[in-house]
């Protein structure tokens, strides 16, 4: 997730200042997985994520974990699932 508290950081690696502009283009401060960069078609962009990690601009954020085996997700409402149907908790009248 991109450091919205971070300051100007000058980066001297191209692939950082690139793979930066990518963050801000499609995630701004929301949180991003290697995945959805892969999505984008990014190629070679580890260095340059360590690079911004490292300087700060990105903070790292474990992958969620939970029983081994099994499936977690974050997701933007609350929700039960109920063997015959799901029902939305958090839903507001901004959805």
């Amino acid at each position: 997730m991109k450091n919205f508290d971070a300051g100007h950081v000058p980066l001297r690696m191209a692939k950082a200042k690139e793979l930066l502009g990518v963050i801000d283009r499609n995630f701004g401060t929301l949180a991003f997985c290697r995945r959805y960069l892969d999505r984008l078609g990014c190629k070679q962009y580890l260095l340059g994520l360590k690079n911004l990690c490292d300087s700060g601009l990105v903070q790292p954020y474990p992958p969620l974990v939970d029983v081994k085996g099994s499936f977690t997700a974050q997701y933007e409402h609350t929700f039960i699932l109920r063997p015959t149907c799901k029902e939305v908790l958090s839903r507001g009248d901004d959805y």
